[in-house]
């Protein structure tokens, strides 16, 4: 392969990837790969998985305790009659031989059983727990659907400052055009004596005024770029968006009053007065007591005999079993001085879930005010927008009588830089109020919680 097609082939390649890299995306694209990738949403995901294994870990407690021990040891076996308290989980065994002396010499014992504890009432304890579990499950649900649902909502406005960014660079390049024509031809009159030579330095001035405008636009949109790449989960200076229809045509914002009612922020917090209403009342049913059914067998062997009190050391001796034990029953727990704790963890519960009230409350007043005030921004707007067009063809006829004076010797270069900059400006004016049309709509939206009041204007 000559040198010559390996370069053709590198070039393609180039070219290739270049295109690939700079392929435009929909909205609807950024919105599934951040709903994919975004960290914090993956970490609200695994919150509502951790609550779907609390609630499987809650319903074990409606199965039996089955705990079984095998132990071997090595001790003496001095004892006299009479109880005792255990030492914290260690107890020494009463039941050792009674003699009038003391054998230190110590000898291998043996010790296996297995206690079935079954709790089949327990005044509805155990449901409670589950109904407490199933509560914070549906929190956590709820939880991740608002920060979908904000995140959605960032990604959006995001996405439309960048459109608005972009049509800022392309304005701020016809003006840097303009701004380069202007010098150019002022340049070669103030050359040929026709123009004084302060015009040229006018001229200068007003250019490096559009490259300096230039630049900044180009500087809000790569930071902009980066903002909407961050939000979609994945970083990357080259992404390149679609406009899609948001600046082909004007939405339509009609949303009812009491649309706010169903924003997620607000289910949030009414699955939260849930969750702590279901604690509530597991923590009130902790206090009551518990029937249980309980079987036990037992098997033990010591050095000792339990026929002639031989005493034997070795270790072996110890291992057999000399003794089997079994038993079954029913018992009853209750613990009652546990009441008074469980009395005021459920008081303190109860100011939570007031406390959960409060917050809803709170953020109803504020979803109303939100909605309400979007309607006003929505309708500013749009008026905004429809007055842009006026200044643009006003700001345009002015700029070419201005120029056709200024060729002619009738006015001066600053008369035409004021109408150069009054055309830049209606220009910008006119991207800025058509991107504000689309994200008051958003901002409808948001307070609504319900994103496809946006989307459906797209399709």
């Amino acid at each position: 392969m000559s040198v010559r097609h390996f370069c053709l082939i590198a070039l393609g390649l180039f070219i290739f990837s270049f295109n690939t890299a700079a392929q435009q995306v929909s909205l609807q694209e950024i919105l599934d790969q951040g709903k994919q990738n975004f960290p914090f949403l993956k970490s609200k995901q695994s919150e509502i998985r951790s609550a779907e294994s609390r609630i499987k870990s809650v319903k074990t407690d409606y199965l039996p305790a089955f705990v079984v021990q095998d132990q071997y040891t090595f001790g003496t076996n001095n004892n006299v009659n009479g109880g005792f308290f255990p030492n914290e989980g260690m107890a020494f065994s009463p039941s050792g031989g009674i003699r009038p002396e003391n054998i230190y010499k110590g000898v291998f014992g043996s010790f296996t059983t297995a206690l079935v504890d079954w709790r089949v009432f327990n005044f509805g304890k155990l449901n409670a727990n589950v109904a407490a579990a199933n509560a914070e499950l549906t929190r956590s649900q709820a939880d991740y659907e608002n920060e979908l649902f904000q995140h959605q909502v960032r990604i959006v406005d995001a996405y439309l400052v960048l459109l608005i960014n972009q049509k800022l660079v392309t304005a701020q390049e016809r003006n840097l055009e303009r701004a380069l024509v202007f010098k150019q031809v002022t340049d070669a009159a103030v050359g040929s004596g026709m123009r004084p030579g302060v015009d040229s330095s006018l001229a200068s001035a007003e250019y490096a005024k559009a490259r300096l405008l230039l630049l900044e636009s180009q500087r809000s949109e790569k930071a902009q770029r980066l903002r909407l790449s961050e939000l979609s989960g994945v970083l990357q200076d080259n992404i390149q968006v679609d406009s899609m229809q948001f600046y082909s045509r004007l939405p339509v914002g009609t949303v009812s009053p009491d649309a706010f009612l169903k924003n997620p922020l607000l289910k949030l917090s009414q699955t939260q007065i849930d969750a702590s209403a279901a604690r509530s009342i597991s923590i009130r049913k902790s206090s009551l007591p518990s029937v249980s059914l309980l079987a036990a067998g037992m098997a033990r062997g010591s050095g000792v005999s339990n026929k002639d009190n031989a005493y034997r050391t070795d270790f072996g001796s110890g291992m057999n079993y000399q003794v089997y034990n079994y038993f079954f029953g029913i018992s009853t727990r209750w613990n009652l001085t546990n009441i008074l704790k469980v009395r005021n963890d459920y008081k303190s519960e109860q100011f939570q879930a007031e406390r959960f009230r409060e917050i809803y409350n709170t953020q109803k007043l504020q979803m109303d005010r939100q909605l309400r005030e979007s309607d006003i921004q929505f309708a500013l707007s749009m008026e905004q927008a429809r007055l842009t067009p006026v200044q643009l063809n006003a700001a345009r006829t002015a700029f070419l009588q201005a120029e056709a004076r200024y060729q002619n010797g009738m006015t001066d270069l600053f008369t035409l830089a004021q109408s150069v900059n009054t055309l830049n400006r209606a220009e910008v004016d006119k991207y800025v109020a058509n991107g504000n049309v689309w994200r008051s709509l958003l901002m409808k939206a948001a307070a609504a919680g319900d994103l496809s009041l946006f989307l459906n204007q797209l399709e």
